[in-house]
């Protein structure tokens, strides 16, 4: 599912959005269903700019919109996911330090983690060791956003954020999970994913209902504003844009998932240039064809008239 900071009891029915901006940012929606014996916290990476702080992730209150990714899948059919556990790690020892500023988010408190070892100035009951961190080299020039949930179980409003990215034609979306400590390669996954950007619209082909050859999605029958607010969004999503999705459960590869846009593109164009090719040999042999009949019938015409 994803990363808490302590033991959890069970996560299911992960659910993640995330578009791409023309102005170099990235947007994030997360939910879930949980359950937890202890207070805890919701631990994502993400891949800011080079010397990001702070001030690179900026929060956004959807509380008012907890119907955010029901609006999303009626663009799609109906889904029935399994339940799924997620376990996580005690809490990290603490460090003194300068505390990292918390905001109010809607139902939440959040904090951006600029970096791995800015774990220590979090409250460490919501912190997971720099050690751990160290296990997955990728994450060592990561930022990181935690979400303190207030209640032990339920299905928080969805959490939303955007962050200035390091990728201009890639579209993270945080799937690694986390367990007691380890980290396994491979884990069980029970998510929804969904996502947007133009390149994606101009490679899919007409809508069907099945995972797109070319993209690798499934793209909705319409753009997002037939089903989505666009307005109770703040405007996360793009209304004149479809919506794609892409559904991972079972025992998976325990990654990250990006969406390369500039491998998606120069596989349309591919596509296309293949396209043309295909129909050459049916055309010569069409015309061909249509060569012969009207050959005979000008030879029968002539011999119909006593011509020689």
């Amino acid at each position: 599912m994803c990363c808490f900071s302590r033991p959890i009891l069970s996560v299911k029915a992960t659910k993640i959005f995330a578009r791409l901006t023309q102005q170099a940012t990235q947007y994030i929606v997360y939910q879930m269903d949980y359950e937890s014996a202890v207070e805890n916290a919701m631990i994502l990476p993400i891949p800011t700019r080079a010397n990001a702080n702070e001030g690179s992730v900026q929060f956004i209150d959807l509380h008012a919109y907890p119907s955010f990714f029901a609006d999303i899948e009626r663009n799609f059919p109906a889904l029935e996911p399994p339940v799924t556990l997620s376990r996580s790690l005690p809490p990290a020892a603490a460090l003194d330090s300068a505390p990292l500023k918390v905001h109010k988010v809607g139902n939440f408190v959040a904090s951006v983690v600029p970096k791995v070892e800015d774990f220590r100035r979090l409250d460490p009951q919501f912190s997971i060791a720099p050690e751990v961190w160290a296990k997955i080299p990728t994450y060592q020039d990561y930022s990181f956003v935690v979400f303190k949930f207030d209640e032990l179980k339920g299905r928080p409003h969805p959490m939303a954020f955007e962050f200035e990215t390091r990728h201009q034609d890639n579209i993270f979306l945080p799937t690694v999970h986390i367990h007691d400590g380890e980290v396994h390669d491979r884990e069980e996954f029970d998510h929804e994913l969904y996502c947007q950007h133009a390149k994606l619209d101009g490679s899919a082909n007409e809508y069907t209902n099945e995972t797109d050859l070319n993209t690798g999605w499934t793209r909705s029958k319409g753009i997002a504003a037939r089903t989505v607010n666009t307005g109770e969004a703040k405007n996360i999503v793009d209304g004149n844009q479809l919506i794609h999705r892409k559904i991972i459960r079972g025992l998976k590869a325990n990654n990250d998932i990006e969406v390369n846009l500039a491998k998606l593109a120069s596989n349309r164009q591919s596509s296309l240039l293949k396209g043309p090719r295909q129909w050459i040999p049916s055309l010569i042999g069409v015309t061909a064809i249509a060569g012969a009949a009207s050959l005979g019938w000008i030879i029968k015409r002539r011999n119909d008239l006593g011509g020689s």
